[in-house]
Parts: C-alpha cells; sequence; structure tokens
C-alpha cells in the first residue's frame, strides 16, 4: 500500500502554486519525511518558469503546524544532530526560495511550525490563530532560526519573553508587532485571503519582484551603506528588463501594461 503524501501541491489560479502540509493526524508536525518532501517540491517550484508566488499553508482545518516530530526527535543526539545538518536542509530551501512564499496560517503555529511560517517572506493569518515557542518546556531551544528571525522582526525584549516564558500569542498580537502581515477575519478562509497577495504579486513582473525580494532581504543581514549599496545595484540592473521598459511604456502611453516575465 502506498502511504498518503506528506504535501499537496496544485497550482490555484494564474502563477500561484499552494502547498499544504498533510499529516493531520499528527497537526503537521515537521518528520524527516515531510521536510524532504517539502525541500523537494519548492526546489522543483522555484525551477518552474509558470509559477510566480506559492502559499505554503495546511490542508483541510489542520493547524499550520504543531512543530518538530516528538517521536522522531527523541532518536536525535546531539552527535547525530550535528552528523546529519538537522533541519538544516529546511532553512537551506525555504531562505534559499527565489520567489516569494506567503504562509498562510490557521489554527496554530508552535515551535518549528512558527519558524517555518517566520522562514517565509510574507504570514498570513486567521484571526484565531496563535503564535509561540514551546521548545523552552521542553528542556531545549528553538533550532530553525527562531530565535534569531523573531528578535530581528520584534526586538529583544518581547522575543525573550516569548522564547523564554513558552507562551503562545495571538495572531493580532503578531500583526501589531509586525509578525503577521495581514489577518483573516473569522469566518474567511485564511487561504482565500493569501491567494488575493499571491495573485496581485503574480500579475507582476517576476524578475522585477525577484530583485525586489532580493533587496529586502539584504536587509536582515547587511549594514544599512551595503543595502544601499546593493538596492541601487538591483536598481539599476531593472533598467534591463523587457518588462521594466513595457511598464514605462504603458505607463506613458495611457494603456493597460503587459509584463511577459523577463
Amino acid at each position: 500500500m502506498i502511504p498518503p503524501s506528506n504535501l499537496i501541491v496544485s497550482l490555484k489560479g494564474t502563477g500561484v502554486a499552494t502547498v499544504e502540509l498533510n499529516r493531520p493526524l499528527k497537526r503537521n508536525a515537521l518528520s524527516q519525511d515531510l521536510i524532504d518532501e517539502l525541500t523537494k517540491a519548492l526546489r522543483q517550484l522555484d525551477r518552474s518558469p509558470t509559477v510566480r508566488a506559492v502559499i505554503l499553508t495546511s490542508s483541510g482545518v489542520a493547524p499550520f503546524c504543531a512543530g518538530a516530530d516528538l517521536k522522531e526527535l527523541a532518536e536525535v543526539t546531539t552527535a547525530v544532530a550535528y552528523r546529519m545538518s538537522w533541519l538544516k536542509s529546511l532553512d537551506d530551501a525555504l531562505t534559499g526560495f527565489q520567489k516569494p512564499i506567503i504562509a498562510a496560517v490557521q489554527g496554530y503555529a508552535f515551535g518549528g511550525g512558527f519558524e517555518l511560517a517566520l522562514m517565509c517572506d510574507m504570514i498570513v493569518a486567521s484571526e484565531d490563530a496563535q503564535f509561540g515557542f514551546p521548545e523552552i518546556k521542553l528542556g531545549t531551544i528553538p533550532g530553525i532560526g527562531g530565535t534569531q528571525r523573531l528578535t530581528k522582526t520584534i526586538g529583544k525584549q518581547k522575543a525573550m519573553q516569548l522564547i523564554l516564558t513558552g507562551t503562545p500569542t495571538t495572531a493580532g498580537e503578531m500583526e501589531r508587532l509586525g509578525v503577521v502581515s495581514c489577518i483573516a477575519p473569522v469566518g474567511h478562509r485564511v487561504l482565500d485571503r493569501a491567494m488575493v497577495v499571491a495573485q496581485t504579486i503574480a500579475s507582476f513582473s517576476s524578475p522585477a519582484i525577484a530583485l525586489a525580494k532580493q533587496a529586502v532581504k539584504a536587509a536582515e543581514t547587511t549594514t544599512l551603506r551595503a543595502g544601499l549599496e546593493l538596492e541601487r545595484a538591483l536598481y539599476y540592473s531593472s533598467f534591463s528588463l523587457a518588462d521594466c521598459q513595457e511598464g514605462i511604456a504603458a505607463f506613458l502611453e495611457k494603456r493597460p501594461v503587459e509584463f511577459r516575465h523577463q
């Protein structure tokens, strides 16, 4: 018997792909099999010429992700973790993904699930969604960038509170702190809200979107001066895009733009 896939990948609308975590009985906990399938799917989507934006979400009414699969984690020693670079492939797949990726979070995103959402470019959440890092209650800490990405977004004091107490927080609070991009009200599907954002992005020039994403991401890892220099170089390089020439011509000629993603 062929086991069910841990992922559901499909095309939704023009230029948008959805990737649904599909381990509902395990609350979409991050098993190695799920991680392997997800990293493989992301590599394929990044190479696809027809996909211009991706939504990462959970299937059906399942919560987004409960974090690491604790049964597997119980078997991982320090030596094993270093030897296999535990969870590094997931971090590499998300941080190296060149197209915009939006996390559509329903239910909750805890531990590694919260980190998975933080690795995405935007987070759209249901109004009743919860976020948190409960690792401290298990005698460990976030290990896929949670301490770093959350602190860079909301500052040391609040990050310390959430990580050191393990207390979950609401989508509304995460939106106020700048972690969540927008909220889908109760009664509205978070996937529908994320789809509006994704289709808007996919309607623009994909090379220009890629340049913009590269510039914004650089702000996380470089100084202001280095970031400004990179932005200027990317800005100048956009002038050679056929889409840039088309966009300017369409504006001057007062006609609809027709991007060809070149």
